[in-house]
């Protein structure tokens, strides 16, 4: 059986969960303690994070680019990276934009500070950075918007990584409650027709123990 070590939050767990689930590509989840530093894991994967797939072939794959890239190859099938040279180039370049700046100007701020700092008893959350997330995270939104005001997809005419990879950022910060969908209306209707497919069902399923999402996180019509 293939195997994905995850966290239930993290969201580049959530967008290889996405990934497999769209290509229909049967999958066990297992959570991983990273900050336990399992040595067995770190065999594995030496950056001890997550995501990690063990696919049906023995083969492992670490890192949520890496493995997403892999599946598109080795299951061409529901291609999710771009039918042209152009289109690969805006989705990969979309990924990118909410693996790296994404995360680090909203992400790091608001979910590393209310969830895993706390669960690691590294302190109350900053409010500093918490500010400086929600003021992140109203710009980005925008920029969704923009996006999804102007194309059928984010990355254009297809559905792409892209979506997944903004989506499964996006269901991290929505499930604490954190996402004003009302700045951002056609961000809205993009996400309402994500999360509205059959490979978002076991994200939404998502429950993490002490906390609870706000109503209309797992509500397909928000």
């Amino acid at each position: 059986m293939r195997i994905l070590y995850h966290l239930p939050l993290s969201p580049y767990a959530r967008k290889v969960r996405l990934v497999l689930a769209e290509k229909r590509l049967p999958f066990e989840l297992r959570v991983e303690k990273v900050w336990d530093r399992r040595p067995e894991y770190l065999e594995m994967n030496p950056a001890c994070t997550v995501p990690t797939l063990i696919d049906n072939n023995g083969l492992v794959v670490p890192d949520s680019n890496a493995i997403c890239e892999y599946l598109d190859e080795a299951y061409p099938d529901s291609a999710l990276l771009g039918r042209t040279i152009a289109e690969r180039v805006e989705t990969r370049r979309l990924v990118a934009w909410f693996d790296q700046k994404f995360a680090a100007e909203v992400s790091r701020n608001l979910l590393w500070e209310k969830t895993m700092k706390q669960a690691l008893r590294l302190g109350a959350p900053d409010g500093s950075a918490l500010r400086a997330g929600y003021t992140n995270l109203k710009q980005h939104m925008l920029y969704i918007d923009w996006l999804a005001e102007h194309r059928q997809w984010l990355a254009g005419a297809n559905l792409s990584l892209a979506d997944f990879a903004a989506a499964a950022m996006l269901s991290s910060i929505d499930f604490i409650g954190d996402v004003d969908w009302s700045v951002a209306p056609a961000a809205k209707d993009w996400y309402a027709r994500m999360k509205s497919r059959p490979s978002f069902r076991a994200v939404l399923a998502d429950r993490v123990n002490g906390m609870a999402p706000p109503p209309h996180y797992a509500d397909l019509d928000f």
